[in-house]
């Protein structure tokens, strides 16, 4: 299978962190969290993707180009600069073939799907995700659900992040804090989608299409959109707080996605 993520967006509301490169490069310890999204992936043995990149594109293209330099141990002679032993050090990442894919600058989430659906074509299911959360989702159990329905499309639906810390009191005492809760009311759209080829019935070349609009509705409506509930952590990083917090979590080896 392969794994499509949405990577062009503009990231306007986490500019107080960084404004030179595009959200997914974005750290969360010494890797983006691009990295990290496709670490999630490579767990359920998914380890072919397709990058849809839009804005600051060349900085994702840099960071695959420069990447096993980046994790080998290297040897190199600068009389022959063109000699570069990388080692035989073994990591995941080596089994990754990433298609980086220029889906326009301006082009919406859905059109940015439809832009890549050539690269797609004879896949029997694919995955689609966000370039810009983190999730300790099981992968393999979202595939193997949608494969239990045969329905166009799967989405997860989380639980969101509370903004508030949430206490539980007896009279006056406080008994409990939680200061990062998971909201317990309602779920919400979390990525982690499971596509059939079906899926590009629902979507067009209209390069303002937004997957979450008009398409996802469609397919709801033909009753083509199926429900995993993810009941475990999930946090996106949309502002300065929640890439702080993403960041304590990893350096304090708290991460639940870790993998």
């Amino acid at each position: 299978m392969k794994a499509v993520i949405l990577c062009g967006g503009q990231g306007t509301r986490i500019r107080d962190v960084a404004d030179d490169i595009p959200k997914p490069m974005i750290r969360i310890g010494e890797r983006p969290i691009l990295w990290h999204i496709m670490r999630t992936y490579g767990a359920a043995g998914i380890n072919e993707f397709v990058l849809c990149l839009g804005y600051k594109s060349w900085a994702i293209k840099e960071y695959f180009l420069n990447l096993r330099a980046q994790l080998a141990d290297l040897t190199i002679s600068p009389g022959r600069p063109g000699e570069i032993d990388y080692g035989s050090a073994e990591f995941p990442e080596a089994a990754w073939q990433i298609v980086l894919a220029e889906t326009g600058l301006a082009s919406q989430t859905g059109a940015r799907l439809w832009n890549v659906r050539d690269r797609l074509a004879g896949e029997e299911l694919f995955c689609l995700t966000y370039g810009d959360g983190v999730a300790d989702i099981d992968v393999a159990e979202v595939v193997a659900f949608h494969r239990s329905h045969g329905k166009a499309a799967t989405v997860t639906g989380v639980h969101p992040p509370g903004r508030f810390g949430v206490m539980t009191v007896d009279g006056s005492q406080v008994t409990s804090f939680s200061e990062k809760p998971q909201a317990g009311e309602g779920l919400i759209n979390g990525g982690y989608f499971v596509f059939s080829p079906k899926v590009f019935d629902f979507l067009d070349d209209d390069p303002g299409l937004i997957l979450e609009q008009r398409p996802l509705m469609r397919l709801a409506e033909a009753g083509e959109l199926m429900l995993f509930e993810h009941h475990g952590f999930w946090q996106p990083m949309d502002t300065y707080r929640e890439w702080r917090l993403l960041n304590e979590l990893w350096d304090g080896g708290k991460a639940p996605w870790q993998r």
